[in-house]
């Protein structure tokens, strides 16, 4: 497992962008083909050669070999059902909902991640309006904060604002989240990211030295 010394922010940087535009809205054909131009299965860091990167890559690998056009409706589809509706979502992607007691959305714990983001001058713009704690946009801010550490990799104060995004944020919950996608997936695709994803957390986690707050998960 890489350590902060060795760790290569640029590739976890493309891992987070990748995770932010897979996991924010419904699959595109554009999106599938551009996986398979790039071969996204093949060349995803290994990090530490987990199991769960290892059977997300196969998993991935396997889906991108078979995927054409006419499997799109069936990828959104498992999209939907996981992630966004109509009927609720299996493996739902709000934090809120996983740390609160009534299962709202923009409940306490939103309202303090909108508190430390304003805080750490942190914004970005959402092409619809929705709730700041979805799992997509922690990795679009990941991206943001690696992006920056590829630039300075010791700045201490970018540093601390991952791990502390990490820790109290997202990682009590996020878990959770990936854990039903993997089970509740129709597609090995979704399933592969799903893998990746708990993958990707868990290298960010040594990596920054975190240990996520203990919470109650009420999901």
């Amino acid at each position: 497992m890489p350590s902060i010394n060795t760790f290569d922010f640029q590739a976890g940087q493309g891992v987070a962008r990748i995770l932010h535009n897979t996991l924010l809205s419904y699959p595109t054909d554009e999106l599938l083909n551009s996986f398979k131009q790039f071969d996204v299965a093949e060349t995803w860091p290994g990090f530490g050669q987990s199991s769960a990167n290892q059977t997300g890559r196969a998993a991935l690998s396997q889906y991108l070999s078979e995927y054409s056009a006419e499997r799109l409706d069936e990828l959104k589809l498992d999209y939907g059902q996981l992630f966004f509706g109509p009927e609720e979502p299996k493996a739902m992607p709000w934090g809120s909902v996983y740390l609160g007691e009534e299962l709202l959305l923009n409940d306490k714990s939103t309202l303090e991640l909108l508190a430390f983001y304003k805080q750490q001058g942190i914004d970005f713009e959402l092409e619809y309006n929705q709730p700041q704690d979805h799992i997509a946009l922690f990795f679009g801010v990941i991206d943001q904060l690696l992006g920056l550490l590829v630039v300075n990799p010791d700045d201490e104060s970018v540093r601390r604002t991952v791990s502390v995004l990490l820790q109290h944020h997202m990682l009590p919950w996020s878990h959770r989240c990936f854990e039903l996608a993997i089970e509740h997936s129709q597609t090995d695709f979704y399933r592969g990211i799903a893998h990746l994803a708990l993958d990707f957390q868990t290298v960010l986690a040594e990596v920054f030295q975190v240990i996520p707050m203990p919470v109650r998960l009420y999901r």
